[in-house]
């Protein structure tokens, strides 16, 4: 029961945080792309592009961070491209840009918005409506008493009766309460499963890669050790 619990806790707190970290993600990718796009010909697109896709590469490493305790194996980083050492400034503003991965880490702040939408929606409506029911006996006796209230049951022909009020709603309370760990986890499973596509797909086959070639595992250590532009600009 524990373990279920944390794992009821765990999906929803990532779904809840997820939902507002895609809005602001969203709302600065298409500004930011926009107005790259829009005033690259003039050359001051190109840092505003270079900024954007930093600002994506920030906002997917929070996500990396956070698949971790839902998916319940660790992730592994892209590589990014490293900036060479003789490079000018004009070959480190725009070092950001030729990386396909941070290409896809903008793409993912603009298409990730309606997933976390529809999995924060579930959440949320899941959590009211067992809250909501299991509650119902405790407030549901005032509420039934209510003149011209028409309530489900009464619509449904089961009577305007108080008791089958507070029985029926509670019910349905019940039902989105069991239901309530499948639909969580499913809903984070998705969020998941495209944050784990675009954001670490290309870095796990370069790991499958890596392992190809060796012959055996390589540990987090000797990854980090072999690929330090993993974790620079």
């Amino acid at each position: 029961m524990r373990s279920l619990l944390h794992r009821i806790g765990t999906d929803t707190r990532y779904l809840i945080i997820s939902f507002p970290l895609a809005v602001i993600a969203f709302c600065l990718m298409v500004v930011g792309l926009t107005a790259g796009v829009g005033t690259v010909i003039v050359w001051i697109g190109v840092p505003i592009l270079a900024a954007t896709v930093m600002l994506a590469r920030g906002f997917a490493d929070l996500e990396r961070r956070m698949l971790p305790e839902v998916l319940g194996r660790r992730v592994a980083r892209p590589r990014y491209r490293r900036v060479p050492r003789d490079a000018g400034f004009f070959r480190r503003v725009v070092n950001p840009l030729t990386s396909g991965q941070s290409w896809l880490d903008l793409l993912y702040g603009i298409v990730n918005l309606p997933v976390a939408i529809v999995t924060f929606c579930l959440t949320v409506t899941w959590w009211a409506g067992a809250v909501f029911g299991l509650t119902y006996p405790i407030y549901g006796w005032i509420l039934e008493r209510i003149p011209d209230n028409n309530n489900l049951p009464e619509l449904l022909g089961l009577g305007d009766s108080v008791l089958v009020g507070v029985i029926f709603t509670t019910a349905i309370g019940v039902l989105f309460a069991v239901t309530l760990p499948v639909v969580v986890r499913g809903a984070a499973l998705v969020q998941s499963g495209l944050s784990r596509a675009m954001l670490t797909g290309m870095a796990e086959s370069h790991e499958r890669d890596d392992l190809t070639r060796t012959g055996e595992p390589l540990t987090f250590a000797d990854w980090v050790r072999d690929h330090p532009a993993a974790f620079t600009d």
